[in-house]
């Protein structure tokens, strides 16, 4: 059935004939190829879609078309700029200027939200903005520079977007790939499709997932379900995968299946997938699809999982434990006997969603003999691997082109739909798409370690550390994922930034019947600093000394060794962010103590809290290579081949900024190759916070390498200025001009008559069997004030103002770190207080929630920096290290504010009111 409708859409009539039940997203996306609306959880969860329906904001997702006969309808596509010459409007400009749009996936959302507020009110005030943009998720920014970008936008923030040669690097320029952005022009993995042709429509593939935590099965006539559903052109399972039926992102532990061959390990795991035109694949119902599931019993937790009774997932895993890791430097049994103080502190966390705006998505399709994969992705060339092993295929026979990635942060290094698609392009021999929906992401997709963590740590009478048990269990689910590297990078950070004489850490990753648990933003260290922190904080108190005071004491400082002997000469950085936050402290202190003195029966009471953070730049004691290409053609371009993923952070301008001061060019001069296992060099894995450090320094590198061929090529001097103009490099040496006609030089196969490629791996040793070694070369340091307000009648918590000093080695660009310190802040406070994945019931950002722009607190930053020789012009990586201390201060404010120690996580209000309870019942 289809219905006649007009409507005006960005001021152009329309006409379409189309099913009255289908949703605006929809329609926009599939009919009229207005992919800058997106859809991130078709439930009016998410905001993403948000549109303006005859000028008021709407969920897109959530409208049937048939409401909208002769209505007007406003895209971001309608906004100015989306010619390549256009000038942006003021609002776009206010968010580039703002660094407002990190990996751009709400942005559409966000501005078109924000430009009804705009034509209603052109001066709103930051409650204002904050209620109008509420119903907007980010996951990545915080929020604090939308809120900003729209409250200032009518007064142009003056950003030095071009700045002067050798003087790129400090610069505070705007993401420069942030026009597509805010023009919705950027294409993730749901907005580019195969082309098609009269013949050869593409196909799509639906994932068929367990829906039990553990259980056989067995796939019944699937020749009778294709014929049942015409448009279906194949089912596939495990017998169809050609090469290996596992991948996994270490290679020792690759244990999941592609598709599973007759058990499955979680609820989502996947068994088959069907393929066939895109109407038929997503009509049929779920439970049309011809398998037989024999339940079995389950351990979800690792108690359950190390019972005697409990079902082994791996039969060569005694115990169902995965791995251990462990770091011993000293007598610690010793050092806490004879400490004058100690306390012990036990803490827990439980899955934590990414919730990414943007689902897994992408396509497949044969192209030029190769395996093409389209789509969004951490790794490209570790999905290239990967997929050649599945397929069978020799290297080089499959090719990753990676999409803009709308928010990954650890969750996007393992491969997700990627299998699928090629292994349904292959056997189809055509286009092959897919589109998680959010249940399907979240319900199959890695989470955050839930952690189980018990702590003794001691002291002298005078409050020095003198010893440090700690021992951490972590849930890695069903398979390994990234299982190994948390139980391994858990026990060398445990510590914290600190210097420890006795100093011991255990982790055990132990496999349980749930999703696998992977890479999210600190690969443990994020759970394994509460514990640490609240401890701190405890044995302060019983010293009798100031919180930041006993920090300050104990900060691990040139010529220390760290708790695996490594020990640095320069660059620690903990002491200058520790010391750089006490005027706040001492102000925050005064004015929560000032308020609490005053409540006057109030049931609001304020508090403090303090934590510190280090974080090790890279893979741990493993290679971690990256290379960058950088080469000149004949006609003057100067063209940057740079393979690491940009998922928001911004390393497409950071690398760039430092490449064009080696070379000694503006970063404008430069043209970008991005990501392409086909064109460009192997820049490892976007994680680690290892980016900006490694690869920058491979960019380092390659720009000086071309700039001395080409000095050499001029016979001019180090000092001189390099130019170039059509065809032609330009070199000023002193008082002479020389030109290098670059037309009559040969090319070689890629076009190029200059290049450099040059390669940067960090200077690592491996870790004996006590964990001493060297694991990194470069670790980044930090520290954060929380200033909070508990209610402690409802047990409800508003973080008001966060203060933080993040020691970055050089601050390659000031602005994108503003934006990644606010964005992990945001992660820290979910992971506090609200986020609790539970596999089969917050399957959905209605039921899971994350912080919303309300939850926001205001922000004070201190950008520190102690150069590392070792980093690009010294900096050092952030990504990270900015979330591992929001979680352990907020801890550690609500028990300042309150006496309540609430260290199971989340602190939702009835664990507040427990903890409260239990002050009062201790007196």
């Amino acid at each position: 059935m289809t219905m006649d409708l007009s409507l005006t859409v960005n001021d152009q009539a329309i006409a379409l004939s189309v099913d009255p039940v289908r949703r605006l997203s929809d329609v926009l996306r599939n009919e009229l190829a207005l992919t800058a609306t997106k859809v991130g959880c078709d439930a009016g969860d998410c905001g993403a879609c948000t549109v303006l329906i005859d000028g008021k904001t709407a969920c897109a997702c959530l409208t049937p078309i048939a409401q909208l006969n002769g209505a007007r309808i406003e895209t971001i596509e309608g906004f100015n700029g989306n010619g390549s010459d256009e000038p942006l409007n003021a609002l776009q400009e206010s968010f580039l200027a703002f660094g407002a749009a990190q990996c751009g996936i709400c942005t559409p959302g966000m501005l078109m939200t924000a430009k009804a507020l705009l034509d209603d009110n052109p001066a709103p005030c930051r409650e204002e903005v904050e209620d109008a943009l509420g119903g907007v998720l980010c996951r990545c920014t915080g929020y604090s520079k939308i809120i900003d970008a729209v409250m200032n936008v009518a007064v142009p923030r003056d950003v030095p977007n071009h700045p002067a040669i050798g003087h790129n690097v400090g610069a505070a320029i705007r993401h420069l790939d942030g026009r597509g952005k805010v023009t919705g022009a950027l294409q993730y993995g749901a907005d580019q499709r195969p082309a098609t042709s009269s013949e050869i429509e593409p196909l799509s593939a639906r994932v068929i997932r367990s829906p039990f935590h553990h259980a056989q099965f067995t796939i019944g006539d699937t020749d009778a379900f294709i014929a049942a559903y015409p448009g279906v052109v194949c089912v596939l399972d495990a017998s169809d995968v050609p090469g290996k039926n596992c991948f996994g992102v270490i290679p020792p532990f690759a244990d999941q299946p592609v598709l599973a061959e007759n058990e499955t390990r979680f609820r989502g795991e996947a068994i088959a997938m069907v393929v066939g035109d895109d109407a038929a694949v997503r009509g049929f119902p779920e439970e049309a699809f011809p398998v037989t599931w024999t339940e079995l019993p389950h351990a979800l937790t690792p108690v359950e999982a190390q019972s005697e009774s409990a079902p082994r997932l791996f039969e060569n895993r005694p115990g169902n434990i995965l791995i251990k890791g462990r770091v011993e430097r000293g007598d610690v049994t010793e050092a806490l006997e004879e400490a004058t103080h100690t306390v012990s502190v036990r803490t827990s966390t439980p899955f934590i969603e990414h919730a990414y705006i943007e689902p897994e998505a992408g396509y497949a399709e044969i192209r030029d003999g190769k395996v093409v994969v389209f789509g969004c992705t951490q790794a490209p060339h570790m999905d290239r691997e990967e997929l050649e092993s599945i397929l069978g295929l020799s290297d080089g026979e499959v090719r990753v082109m990676p999409s803009a990635c709308g928010g990954a942060f650890g969750s996007k290094l393992d491969l997700s739909f990627q299998p699928y698609v090629a292994l349904a392009a292959m056997t189809t021999k055509r286009a092959v798409r897919i589109v998680y929906s959010r249940i399907e992401s979240m319900r199959s997709t890695t989470k955050r370690h839930p952690s189980d963590l018990d702590l003794t740590l001691g002291t002298d009478a005078a409050g020095t550390i003198t010893g440090f048990d700690f021992q951490g269990i972590f849930n890695t689910g069903a398979y390994a994922s990234w299982g190994p590297t948390v139980a391994n990078r858990v026990p060398v950070h445990a510590s914290g930034p600190y210097f420890i004489p006795a100093y011991r850490a255990e982790a055990v990753a132990v496999h349980t019947h749930t999703m696998p648990a992977g890479a999210f933003r600190g690969f443990g260290v994020p759970q394994a600093a509460i514990a640490q922190e609240a401890a701190f904080d405890e044995i302060a108190e019983k010293v009798g000394i100031d919180r930041l005071a006993f920090r300050i004491k104990n900060a691990l400082r040139n010529g220390q060794p760290t708790g695996t002997g490594q020990v640095f000469e320069k660059s620690v950085g903990i002491v200058e962010c520790l010391e750089a936050l006490k005027p706040a402290w001492d102000d925050a202190l005064a004015r929560a103590n000032e308020y609490n003195r005053a409540a006057n029966g109030s049931h609001f009471r304020k508090g403090v809290g303090i934590a510190a953070c280090w974080y090790g730049c890279g893979n741990t004691s493993l290679p971690n290579p990256s290379t960058i290409l950088i080469g000149i053609k004949r006609n003057g371009s100067i063209v940057l081949h740079q393979g690491a993923t940009d998922i928001g952070q911004g390393s497409n301008t950071v690398i760039a900024q430092i490449a064009a001061d080696a070379l000694g060019v503006s970063v404008h001069d430069l043209a970008i190759v991005g990501p392409d296992t086909a064109v460009t060099p192997d820049c490892g894995k976007t994680s680690a916070s290892r980016q900006t450090y490694v690869t920058g320094s491979a960019a380092l590198k390659s720009g000086r390498a071309l700039r001395e061929k080409i000095l050499r090529l001029a016979n001019v001097g180090e000092a001189a200025d390099l130019s170039t103009a059509p065809g032609t490099l330009i070199l000023h040496d002193a008082d002479n001009e020389i030109s290098i006609d670059l037309t009559t030089l040969p090319e070689d196969e890629r076009g190029y008559v200059l290049f450099a490629e040059e390669t940067y791996d960090p200077p690592t040793k491996p870790l004996d069997e006590n964990g001493q070694g060297i694991p990194y070369a470069v670790y980044g340091y930090g520290a954060q004030i929380v200033e909070l307000t508990v209610d402690i009648g409802l047990g409800t918590i508003k973080v008001d103002h966060v203060t933080s000093a993040h020691d970055v080695g050089r601050a390659i660009n000031p602005l994108l770190i503003e934006g990644q310190i606010e964005g992990g802040i945001a992660q820290g406070i979910g992971l506090a207080l609200m986020e609790d994945y539970i596999p089969g019931v917050s399957e959905n950002l209605h039921d899971y929630l994350i912080p919303t722009i309300g939850d926001m607190p205001t922000f004070t930053h201190n950008i520190v920096e102690v150069t590392d020789e070792e980093g690009p012009y010294g900096a050092k990586g952030l990504g990270e290290h900015v979330l591992i201390p929001t979680a352990p201060a907020i801890v550690n404010a609500i028990r300042h504010a309150t006496g309540a120690k609430v260290y199971d996580l989340p602190a939702t209000p009835d664990k507040v009111l427990a903890a409260l309870k239990k002050v009062v019942r201790d007196g």
